[in-house]
């Protein structure tokens, strides 16, 4: 039950402005040190991401204009987490949890599929590539393992050769794209179909959400992934890039 302080508190977080939320926050974990100016922001990117620095005794912080609108405990909850980034502290645990709910709610992350697809830049270099051609790696998978009926999104290649990131699935743009790397003669077929079929099981076995958590590799999608023919020789090969 919460007492009659507590009621007052969180009444009074109601009522700040954005820049007063941080304010207080930076007060709260800097209690030593004087408190900046504060100036917010908000920009129309393509994600719910924010950023901040500290620049001529000004704090300068800009916040995806998605969030602009976002209840106060929420903005509250994003000022700890910005300011302990700045200062290189933990987060308590409670905040970070509390701004995970949010962007994990249905409307949020409905709407944060649309931003990503009318703003985001999606580069797509399509299926062919010098060594191997990813429509036809995609088919020849689909019909293995799918029974063909899966339906065939946009396939390409990335610009850079990662070896960190060999592949992925971009679902607000309905993308596999694979790593330029594995695009030589030297690596085996097998393991560019390893690294196409794990995005391919990303269209077959979508994200789940649960409260704050995410879970991208289900248990349905582990199990899948280890049907796959030759799974340890592909892994190997991938070793050695």
């Amino acid at each position: 039950m919460l007492s009659s302080e507590g009621m007052q508190l969180q009444t009074a977080l109601f009522f700040e402005t954005p820049e007063q939320i941080f304010a207080r926050v930076h007060r709260e974990i800097r209690p030593q040190t004087a408190v900046p100016e504060v100036r917010i922001g908000f920009r129309r990117y393509a994600n719910a991401n924010s950023r901040i620095r500290l620049k001529d005794s000004v704090l300068e912080v800009v916040i995806a204009d998605v969030l602009q609108g976002a209840p106060a405990p929420i903005m509250e909850a994003l000022a700890w987490i910005l300011i302990s980034k700045l200062y290189r502290r933990a987060t308590p645990a409670a905040f970070e949890h509390r701004y995970r709910l949010y962007l994990n709610r249905r409307d949020v992350r409905r709407e944060l599929h649309l931003l990503r697809q009318i703003r985001g830049r999606k580069y797509i270099s399509g299926p062919q590539g010098q060594t191997y051609n990813l429509e036809e790696v995609f088919e020849e998978l689909n019909q293995r393992f799918f029974h063909g009926l899966m339906g065939r999104p946009l396939l390409s290649w990335s610009r850079g050769a990662s070896r960190s990131l060999l592949g992925h699935f971009d679902p607000s743009h309905n993308a596999i794209v694979l790593s330029l790397i594995l695009d030589r003669p030297e690596v085996p077929r097998l393991a560019v179909e390893y690294v196409m079929y794990h995005e391919m099981l990303h269209l077959r076995f979508p994200v789940e959400h649960s409260g704050a958590r995410r879970c991208v590799h289900t248990a349905e999608f582990k199990k899948a992934e280890r049907e796959f023919p030759g799974l340890k020789e592909a892994k190997e090969a991938l070793k050695h890039l």
